[in-house]
């Protein structure tokens, strides 16, 4: 095992304890973990920053984020890192910032992401529905909540993703003409 295969272990390790520990002795655990890492580490500053997060400390988790994303985060980290970050921005009240974050991240080609960052897609959406309901963007933000889950539904996924799109047309309170439910395929 290398000492970065260690360390990543070591780590994993430690956030599945998060609950053992208090707060502050959390993040010092995280600390010395990172302290074990090269200055300016983007990895070790994530999780500092997500240490910090996770402990009620948005705003120290914010410098965090952004040090390791100006350092080159890579892979699923960053894209962790970029939800994290717009997670805490609207925490600091900041919806818009964080709609400009995500809006940014979920524009990413699929071909640009491999299997696990494309499967924090639902994190993305989730989490910039809940800054666009912040900032008053009521409409968008069901029509993307509802069309991310309109795919996990086991019937109505076609009328459901169909009624998504339909709220960014619709007037409010109306239904769009031809909204009818698309007849839904049965299950062979």
């Amino acid at each position: 095992m290398t000492d970065d295969q260690d360390w990543e272990r070591r780590i994993a390790a430690l956030w599945e304890r998060i609950d053992a520990y208090g707060p502050a002795d959390f993040r010092g655990r995280v600390a010395g973990l990172a302290a074990e890492r090269p200055d300016g580490d983007a990895a070790a500053l994530f999780e500092q920053g997500a240490a910090h997060d996770s402990t009620g400390l948005p705003e120290e988790a914010v410098a965090y984020y952004r040090r390791a994303l100006d350092l080159g985060l890579t892979g699923l980290r960053r894209r962790r890192a970029v939800i994290q970050l717009a997670g805490s921005l609207r925490n600091l009240g900041r919806p818009d910032r964080t709609v400009e974050l995500l809006t940014a991240e979920q524009a990413l080609p699929a071909d640009r992401l491999d299997a696990d960052e494309q499967a924090l897609s639902g994190a993305v959406d989730a989490f910039l529905a809940l800054a666009l309901a912040d900032t008053g963007r009521d409409r968008e933000a069901a029509s993307l909540a509802l069309g991310a889950l309109a795919p996990l539904l086991p019937r109505y996924n076609r009328s459901l993703a169909h009624h998504a799109r339909a709220l960014l047309t619709a007037p409010d309170g109306a239904r769009a003409a031809g909204t009818a439910n698309p007849p839904e395929r049965r299950p062979s």
